[in-house]
């Protein structure tokens, strides 16, 4: 299978060259600006990212005298889009409508959802189970000392 989209996919693959993509969404750019939009990158590589993003049919550009236009070309993602995530989508909708049968059809489901104060949701412990803390199983388990009687030596007095 010829894959023709490869060099869209490759364009998508860096994210400059995605936050270029997101610019020219809210309309037509010229390559200035697009320089201007990216100061740590030089004009020659914002020129490479355009190249790149041509090559994968993602901007086409047209020339005004001096200027370049760069223009957002949809049509290789909407591509992208039915032959990978309207499949996916399409996968994920089945499995829901199947889950939402299963649930509705359950009959321990249903018994459960009649159980008063219950609202449909499994048993569960509703009384808390006492716990110990180090400290008091200590003191039980330790017999405690009485004083020792004082001598007369005197460091006891």
């Amino acid at each position: 299978m010829p894959n023709d989209l490869e060099p869209t996919w490759r364009a998508l693959a860096n994210p400059i060259r995605r936050e270029m993509l997101d610019r020219l969404r809210e309309g037509p750019l010229p390559t200035g600006e697009l320089v201007l939009a990216f100061p740590d990158l030089s004009r020659f590589a914002v020129m490479q990212h355009l190249g790149v993003l041509e090559e994968g049919g993602l901007v086409v550009t047209h020339k005004f005298g001096r200027v370049r236009m760069n223009c957002l070309n949809v049509v290789p993602l909407r591509q992208i889009s039915e032959r990978w995530m309207s499949h996916y989508e399409a996968l994920w909708a089945d499995e829901l409508i199947d889950l939402k049968r299963r649930l509705e059809t359950d009959p321990e489901r249903e018994r459960r959802a009649e159980q008063p104060g219950t609202a449909g949701l499994s048993p569960r412990r509703t009384t808390p189970k006492p716990r110990r803390t180090r400290s008091v199983d200590h003191a039980r388990s330790t017999p405690t000392r009485k004083p020792a009687p004082k001598t007369g030596h005197p460091r006891h007095a």
